[in-house]
């Protein structure tokens, strides 16, 4: 248990001092900070909430959607990821996870996004290793390759991974998004030594219309997060393993009930 980390959209409701004071009371010594959140507090003063608490920082979310075509939109995204490394870097974070976003506005070409994440990367890992951050490259379920993430395998994303050193790009292993993935057992074994950030969420059926806010809390719906978990701790990686839950009646509960349910829960399915 003392690995749980909480996700702050877990709890979205709440400010990062909300998350910062309600996981001090649960005993969860980790969280996973969203920007928005930090800030609207500034990230001194955030790094310094999380500090006095004496949490970890298990991840920072996020970076990312940088699979526009050349020009001031996507000279905007960069900057906007460097920013984010500055982030992560205050906050002493684990890692940046990177979302990289789907296709461009009116585009069919898959390809050339998936390009486009590996010229980012090219751009921004001399950044990230200069300031001691580790980006985590989050492959998504293919149901978000169009508008979110056009990495949807962690093959895929560690074949990118790869051709940078470990500790400056690994990837972030999402129950919620690989838990279907008929290679998963082999790809993780690829990624011994690369994985910064290891997520939770349950995949609900039905599933529903907005799938942004399908995601079930563990032991909801049809993913083994033991097997799963048992494969992550074979690759050496003894990292803290966040709870991350996109579901809007999940959100409209008290935070302090959230956060009992998902130590609750994380005790019966994954511990």
């Amino acid at each position: 248990m003392i690995r749980l980390s909480l996700n702050q959209k877990t709890v979205n409701r709440w400010s990062l001092a909300e998350a910062v004071e309600g996981c001090a009371r649960a005993g969860i010594e980790s969280i996973g900070i969203w920007r928005e959140p930090l800030a609207a507090v500034g990230t001194a003063r955030g790094a310094k909430l999380v500090r006095d608490a004496g949490l970890r920082v298990s991840s920072v979310c996020r970076g990312g959607f940088f699979t526009m075509p050349e020009g001031l939109a996507r000279t905007a995204a960069i900057d906007d990821n460097r920013r984010a490394i500055d982030d992560a870097a205050l906050l002493e974070a684990a890692c940046l996870v990177l979302v990289v976003g789907g296709l461009p506005a009116g585009s069919t070409d898959l390809p050339s996004a998936r390009r486009r994440v590996a010229d980012a990367l090219q751009e921004l890992a001399p950044y990230a290793r200069e300031r001691r951050v580790r980006l985590a490259l989050e492959p998504m379920h293919p149901v978000y390759c169009a508008d979110r993430g056009v990495l949807s395998t962690l093959a895929q994303a560690l074949d990118l991974a790869e051709q940078f050193d470990p500790d400056v790009v690994g990837v972030a292993v999402d129950t919620f998004h690989v838990w279907w993935d008929p290679d998963l057992d082999a790809a993780l074994q690829r990624a011994a030594g690369r994985i910064a950030c290891f997520q939770l969420a349950d995949w609900i059926t039905p599933l529903p219309a907005d799938t942004l806010h399908a995601r079930g809390m563990p032991g909801d719906g049809h993913i083994d997060f033991r097997r799963i978990r048992s494969l992550v701790d074979a690759t050496g990686y003894t990292g803290d393993i966040e709870v991350e839950i996109f579901n809007l009646g999940l959100w409209a509960r008290p935070g302090d009930e959230t956060v009992d349910l998902v130590a609750r829960r994380f005790a019966e399915h994954v511990a």
